[in-house]
């Protein structure tokens, strides 16, 4: 099993900056995929940005020029710095790790956090 820990979100003012990050606990494997998901009300669950053990990242475009994503593999941590947020941030935020046994694979998600961006 594996349990990710979330902490950072909160309430921001529209172009201010927060700081996510997801601690990961238990069974991880050497080779395994770490990212953020988010939901905003009424709309569809999407991939905010995902990094690989090897350290390659993936970003959607609405988040490319002002969100980072980077991981401390040694800490099993993975973070989200959010920079220049917008109203359209808003939502809940879940840490999610992908761990690859071979052929196996096991996905797990955080608690989820709530990032509120006000005008």
């Amino acid at each position: 099993q594996v349990q990710l820990v979330e902490s950072g979100g909160g309430l921001v003012q529209a172009g201010g900056s927060l700081r996510l990050s997801c601690a990961a606990s238990g069974s991880i494997s050497a080779s395994n995929i770490m990212g953020w998901y988010r939901q905003a009300p009424g709309k569809q669950r999407e991939l905010v940005a995902d990094i690989t053990s090897g350290g390659r990242t993936n970003y959607a475009d609405s988040v490319k020029d002002r969100f980072t994503i980077s991981r401390d593999n040694a800490k099993n941590t993975v973070y989200l710095e959010m920079n220049n947020l917008k109203r359209e941030d808003t939502a809940v935020y879940q840490c999610a790790c992908t761990v690859i046994w071979g052929a196996l694979r096991g996905d797990y998600w955080g608690q989820g956090t709530q990032v509120t961006v006000s005008s």
